[in-house]
């Protein structure tokens, strides 16, 4: 199936309102491109494999709707079929009319045809198989070398939704759970994703695992890891909601309870979360954050301090840093 794609560079002030103006005459689900800074709360919701900071807002967006094209060559808008040329016309008469009463910017459009992808597995050509020390890290449509099948195996298909573990702040969680994990450990892993770190400490021989995550995705994506990996039914739980703010999610983690707990997110939301999360944690239990841009790493530290806790260890990879404490009381 092919498809005409229009693109109208305009600014971000303007995006709304050209998005309704079109959506009336037919052209649905637009695609914005801007570089507006992202919010608290999507930054909230971003827990595994953080990207640093994005280019400076200039205002300018990019918006691209989409027409299917027939084999013929026919463009179909709500039943209608019409031409480019149609179509067009009719995109440049609503941007005209919307100049007369607020500003749009540039406004110019162009047009171009793109084959429909496969948005769901076109990822998995970027995906594959790594080291993180003598762990690998292999998706399961790849097969295990020979010389590899002594070494611990993590099957990870992260899907659209959550990392690889490719990222650095995963892989510095990844060599501070081989450190304290042991056959006793209760696990709570904030952020989970993929839970992949709640895997690696399963495999490490943790008792048990419980995993949080904003994402509703979480669930099927954890499930899914936790079967390729043959990891026992009843080894890990997993729930949705906000455990810093949340006292369901909260009550149903549990209070002192926890050997290690492990977050994998941005300093922004682990500032907030270490005060809370200490409650969650045993006396003498190991707190294992990364997610750190490296000018963050005083923040981090500072808040962890602040809540009482000992740090252990400041480990850096690349740009990125891991902070690991313990409770003392």
């Amino acid at each position: 199936m092919k498809w005409k794609k229009f693109k109208i560079k305009t600014v971000t002030d303007a995006e709304d309102i050209i998005i309704s103006t079109l959506y009336d005459i037919g052209l649905e689900g637009a695609q914005i491109e801007d570089k507006v800074p992202l919010t608290a709360m999507e930054k909230e919701q971003m827990f595994v494999d953080i990207l640093p900071d994005g280019p400076e807002d200039d205002g300018i967006a990019y918006l691209s709707f989409f027409v299917e094209e027939t084999e013929d060559g026919t463009l179909t808008v709500n039943g209608e079929e019409k031409t480019e040329e149609e179509i067009l016309s009719q995109v440049k008469e609503e941007l005209e009319s919307l100049r007369m009463f607020c500003q749009i910017g540039e406004g110019s459009i162009t047009v171009d045809e793109t084959e429909d992808i496969d948005w769901i597995n076109n990822w998995k050509k970027y995906f594959k198989q790594f080291y993180v020390d003598d762990i690998l890290i292999i998706p399961s449509w790849e097969e295990v070398k020979e010389e590899d099948k002594d070494k611990m195996i993590i099957h990870i298909d992260p899907g659209t939704a959550f990392g690889t573990g490719m990222h650095e702040t995963t892989q510095l969680c990844m060599r501070q759970l081989k450190k304290y994990v042991t056959s006793e450990t209760e696990l709570l892993d904030v952020g989970t994703g993929s839970g992949i770190l709640s895997i690696v400490a399963l495999k490490l021989g943790a008792k048990h695992a419980v995993g949080t995550d904003l994402d509703p995705c979480a669930i099927s994506a954890t499930k899914e890891n936790l079967e390729a990996n043959a990891i026992p039914e009843g080894s890990m739980d997993v729930m949705i909601g906000n455990i810093i703010d949340d006292k369901e999610v909260q009550d149903a983690a549990g209070y002192d309870k926890y050997d290690i707990v492990t977050a994998n997110i941005l300093a922004d939301v682990l500032v907030p979360l270490t005060p809370v999360i200490i409650h969650q944690m045993k006396k003498g239990g190991i707190y294992i954050t990364s997610g750190i841009i490296d000018d963050k790493e005083e923040t981090v530290v500072e808040a962890v301090k602040k809540a009482g806790l000992t740090v252990l260890e400041v480990t850096h990879q690349g740009e990125w840093v891991s902070v690991t404490a313990r409770k003392d009381f």
